[in-house]
């Protein structure tokens, strides 16, 4: 396993953010862990979230210039990190995020921050896709924007879960919307990581039951 994965993942970890035990997912799967944004809480762990999500970018995307798009709510954290982290490495971009209501005073409207205009390219930034729900709703969302478009997703982790088929759920997304999703490790790399420590076996075998359930063909 590349040592940058390692390292993301005992971050997980060390935040709180990846646990172990019996959750239910938006999809509405029972899931044997959980993969929550929402314990990031410190400034320290939060910089270094958006550090993986940079280093993500500039591998993938390189040194365009897009706008990141955060849903609301764990989004929002992960767009700031991201844009901190892309802006201290040379590359400054905007960013925006949804309001779960819209605003009828002030500025009104359902978005806060730069609003993309038409021709230029977003990217999302999400904590997890499991089945893809979130992304559909996001998309449904970013529709209203006219003439932009949506270039990318990164997320933490692929589940490498079925979506509403037996393909993957990123694959899916891929499919369904004509962009890529990337993610920084996935489910398969959190098993390896977990098989080097015994401790770790009874984690391990729940997740694989799992996925031989629910894990995707392709």
């Amino acid at each position: 396993m590349e040592s940058y994965k390692r390292e993301f993942i005992q971050f997980l970890q060390s935040a709180g953010v990846l646990k172990f035990g019996d959750f239910t997912a938006k999809s509405g799967r029972k899931i044997p862990y959980f993969i929550n944004a929402g314990m990031i809480k410190t400034g320290d762990e939060i910089a270094k979230l958006g550090e993986f999500y940079a280093k993500a970018y500039f591998e993938k995307v390189g040194n365009k210039k897009t706008v990141l798009y955060g849903p609301a709510y764990k989004g929002i954290s992960i767009a700031v990190s991201a844009a901190v982290a892309l802006s201290k490495n040379g590359l400054d971009v905007p960013f925006f995020f949804n309001r779960k209501e819209a605003k009828d005073h002030g500025e009104g409207g359902v978005f806060v921050g730069y609003v993309p205009q038409a021709g230029e390219e977003v990217v999302i930034v999400e904590d997890v896709i499991t089945a893809g729900t979130a992304i559909r709703e996001s998309m449904a969302i970013l529709s209203n924007l006219e003439g932009v478009k949506v270039a990318a997703t990164f997320v933490m982790v692929d589940r490498k879960e079925k979506g509403k088929g037996h393909k993957g759920a990123m694959q899916e997304v891929e499919e369904e919307f004509g962009f890529p999703v990337y993610s920084v490790v996935d489910v398969y790399d959190i098993i390896e990581y977990l098989e080097e420590d015994p401790a770790n076996a009874e984690n391990v075998t729940r997740i694989k039951n799992y996925l031989a359930v629910n894990g995707a063909n392709a």
